[in-house]
């Protein structure tokens, strides 16, 4: 892998940050609710009339059908503005979309991915179950086919953003008498059909809830909507998690570097354990710092290694997994520092200061979603390292 950049992309990321620096919205984001729908949306808008929607998604789908390493600038210099981080329109772009384009027929990439694209509507996924989460493939939120219907009833959990999507990427069993892997169909739903209920859950960091569970109550969906075959699910649900735990999360993986060098003015502010010197002058806390910061730039490595291999193929393979792994529990350990440089005066107070503490609440959830850490050493040792199940 050549990691030199070309006099292209040299002047490529110039492009971008000349870019975001003079349009990097600097009103305050909502915390929450269809006021910070409204707000991504507009800003995805914006980012689409200005040409920097999908930097590589493809041209004919509204994108700009650049490579992944330019969208690995556009990353890196998005995390440098400090532009906003997205959550309602997370799923649809990182890796709802991402799907379409790699299992979608034509006609549904064309009437969906333009959509997202211009921020005009939000995605939200259903893929996990209150009995299924690790073990994705033994979902039982069950589609019975009924002439040129789907109809489904069911649960599903943990869906972020439900209550504020207007189509989700679905997994239902259609097929309960052949192995579970084989009877599973990927789906697209309209989240105001008749029959949907949603009820938000509440988490640890309390605020507006982003997580809900969705109940299905014989959801009728046009069997038009599904993606791949019918029985065929898992095999585009992998391609989904492949986005996710790859590619999907470059955004937060350039965005932990900044956030350790703020950590680490934090600590030349702050007064250390012994109430004297400022925190960076504990041996400790210094060792951990220089640790961290040497463990994001081992992530960058990672993370570009991961682009030269998506490069040569369609879709990202199992080797997100480790990417997913060492940056969900390198979260984990910079929010658990965060909170050692503040001691006694951590405060959950939202912005400033007192969103240390709320970072360190949420990072739980990192070693959980997408597959939890066993199961992505699982996948890296079965499919990375050809170990034994």
């Amino acid at each position: 892998m050549d990691l030199d950049f070309t006099a292209d992309e040299v002047a490529f990321r110039e492009e971008v940050r000349t870019w975001l620096a003079e349009n990097v919205p600097r009103d305050e984001r909502p915390d929450g609710g269809k006021a910070l729908r409204e707000w991504e949306l507009a800003w995805q808008r914006h980012q689409y009339d200005a040409g920097w929607a999908g930097v590589a998604w493809p041209k004919e789908y509204g994108g700009r059908g650049l490579s992944l390493l330019e969208l690995l600038i556009w990353y890196e210099e998005y995390a440098r503005a400090d532009a906003p981080q997205v959550a309602v329109t997370f799923v649809g772009l990182n890796h709802g979309g991402p799907t379409l384009i790699a299992r979608a027929s034509e006609e549904q990439k064309g009437y969906h991915l333009p959509k997202i694209l211009r921020g005009d509507v939000a995605w939200c996924q259903g893929f996990s179950e209150p009995g299924s989460g690790s073990d994705l493939a033994s979902l039982q939120t069950r589609a019975d086919i009924d002439g040129d219907h789907l109809v489904v009833s069911g649960q599903k959990i943990w869906t972020s953003f439900a209550d504020l999507a207007d189509w989700q990427e679905l997994l239902v069993r259609t097929n309960r008498e052949v192995p579970k892997h084989k009877g599973i169909t990927w789906v697209i739903c309209d989240m105001h059909s008749l029959g949907i209920e949603v009820r938000p859950i509440r988490g640890i960091t309390g605020g507006e809830a982003h997580f809900c569970e969705v109940f299905y109550d014989e959801v009728r969906i046009p069997i038009s909507n599904v993606v791949g075959e019918i029985n065929d699910g898992w095999s585009v649900a992998m391609s989904t998690l492949s986005f996710e735990r790859g590619t999907a999360f470059m955004a937060h993986q350039m965005e932990m570097a900044k956030t350790v060098e703020s950590l680490i003015d934090l600590a030349r502010e702050r007064t250390g354990p012994d109430g004297r010197r400022p925190a960076i002058a504990d041996d400790e806390l210094a060792r951990r710092l220089a640790t961290a910061r040497a463990e994001v730039s081992a992530l960058r490595a990672m993370t570009y290694a991961g682009i030269s291999r998506a490069a040569r193929s369609s879709q990202p393979g199992p080797e997100g997994s480790m990417l997913r792994l060492f940056s969900s529990e390198l979260s984990q350990r910079i929010g658990r520092l965060a909170l050692d440089i503040l001691g006694d005066t951590a405060r959950y107070e939202g912005e400033g200061v007192g969103r240390w503490p709320a970072a360190y609440l949420g990072s739980f959830q990192a070693t959980i979603a997408a597959g939890t850490r066993d199961i992505q050493r699982n996948i890296i040792g079965e499919r990375v390292l050809g170990l034994p199940r």
